[in-house]
Formats: structure tokens, C-alpha cells, sequence
């Protein structure tokens, strides 16, 4: 009864989630399945602009999911399928205080340890990730923009892929990429 309870409360958690965004919604397409994705630009406008215009842009067509660890997120939108990092426009403003959490399903903005760092790369939270959310143990955390509406089926295939170190152009060596290769074949924003 109490596994029951906890699953209602977890769904009921995650509609209520998403029915607070209410924003654009942008639809993925990959070798794997399809996910569409709807942004808060209410609680974090410029995150959710500078990811529309990537996507506008048709930045994100052919970039891979590059970083995949199974209890925690994957990330994908920098890297090409041979591991080149695409060039990017300027750095984001951390919106990490805007009260969005890093729950499972949602989208944040990857970055280096500059919290004002973050231009293309994102990552969807395959668990609740209470220690990216703001504050962190750094001060900082993640800025969160928006939920998976549909398609989570995709992000659990994704996510289920096993990993391995491989050769980057100018990285070196890169840990956690799939050894299946997740093309993002499209991304578009619904109309």
C-alpha cells in the first residue's frame, strides 16, 4: 500500500510539475525515440531564450547525447557523433535561484564550475538531484527551465545505455558516452 502511495504521490508530483511550466514546448527527435519538452520562460526567461535560439537556429540537429550516467542525467547539444565540441554563442546568466529544482524529468543547463558559463549543452535529471539545486556545496546550482511532457520512455532508453571512455578531437579522452551513439536528429519548437 505504501509503494502505491508513494507512486500516486510521485506521478501527482510530476503533473503538477508540469502544468506550473506552461511555456513553449520543444520536441526532440532521436535515434532513439522521440521526448518534447515544455520551458518555464516565466521563472527563467533568459535560459529559456538563449535555448530557443539554439534551437531556432538548428544548432542542436545532429549533436549527440555525449554524457550519460544512469542515476543521475544525460547530456547532450555540444558535441558532434565523432566528439568535435560545436562552437557556441556567449554564456548564459545563471537563473539557478529561480526556485525550479532539479527533479527527475527536468531540464537543466549544463556549465563549468563558472555558474555563468552555461551556452548549449543540457541535461535531463534522471532522478530527483537534490545537490545540483541552488544551493549548492559550491554556493551555486543548476539552472532548471523546463520538464519532459511526453516522451520519458526515451529519456529511460537513453539513460539505460551502457558507457565508455572515448578519444575527443580536443578533449582527449571523454568518460560516460554511450557506446550507442544518440543522434538528436531534429529539435523544433511546436506551434
Amino acid at each position: 500500500m505504501r509503494k502505491i502511495i508513494t507512486s500516486l504521490f510521485l506521478v501527482s508530483s510530476l503533473i503538477a510539475s508540469a502544468a506550473s511550466f506552461a511555456g513553449p514546448k520543444v520536441e526532440f527527435k532521436t535515434t532513439m525515440g522521440n521526448f518534447v519538452v515544455e520551458l518555464d520562460s516565466v521563472k527563467a526567461p533568459k535560459t529559456s531564450a538563449n535555448f530557443l535560439n539554439y534551437v531556432n537556429s538548428g544548432f542542436y540537429n545532429g549533436t549527440i547525447f555525449h554524457r550519460v550516467i544512469d542515476g543521475f542525467m544525460v547530456q547532450g547539444g555540444g558535441f558532434t557523433a565523432d566528439l568535435t565540441q560545436k562552437p557556441t554563442n556567449a554564456p548564459v546568466v545563471s537563473e539557478a535561484q529561480n526556485g525550479l529544482k532539479n527533479q527527475t524529468y527536468t531540464i537543466a543547463m549544463a556549465r563549468t564550475s563558472d555558474p555563468d558559463s552555461a551556452t548549449a549543452q543540457f541535461f535531463i535529471n534522471v532522478k530527483d538531484n537534490e545537490g545540483l539545486n541552488f544551493p549548492n556545496a559550491m554556493g551555486n546550482g543548476y539552472t532548471v527551465f523546463g520538464i519532459v511532457v511526453s516522451g520519458t520512455q526515451t529519456i529511460d532508453a537513453i539513460r539505460k545505455i551502457p558507457t565508455m571512455v572515448a578519444s575527443s578531437p580536443k578533449m582527449g579522452r571523454m568518460s560516460d558516452v554511450p557506446s550507442k551513439t544518440v543522434t538528436i536528429e531534429s529539435a523544433t519548437v511546436l506551434k
